[in-house]
């Protein structure tokens, strides 16, 4: 690989594009590990209870709510 091509518009959008990606798969592996662990009280049957599935809710929304205004807060920083 020419190592000038990693310079390129296109490379460069594409790393950036895959940084995002990694960034959103490490979020939702921390939710899911933080909700889970939160929620899942007992061993899971075929389908989550009610409560569960309230939990699970609540729980993934306040995440996402509380990492978007992390993000804007450092955004507003810089």
């Amino acid at each position: 690989m020419d190592p000038s091509s990693l310079n390129s518009p296109y490379m460069q959008r594409f790393l950036s594009q895959e940084k995002e990606k990694a960034v959103i798969n490490e979020m939702v592996a921390k939710l899911t590990s933080t909700c889970w662990d939160k929620c899942i009280t007992s061993t899971p049957g075929s389908k989550f209870s009610s409560s569960e599935v309230s939990c699970l809710t609540n729980c993934a929304q306040r995440y996402m709510d509380m990492s978007l205004l992390i993000m804007r807060r450092f955004q507003s920083m810089q």
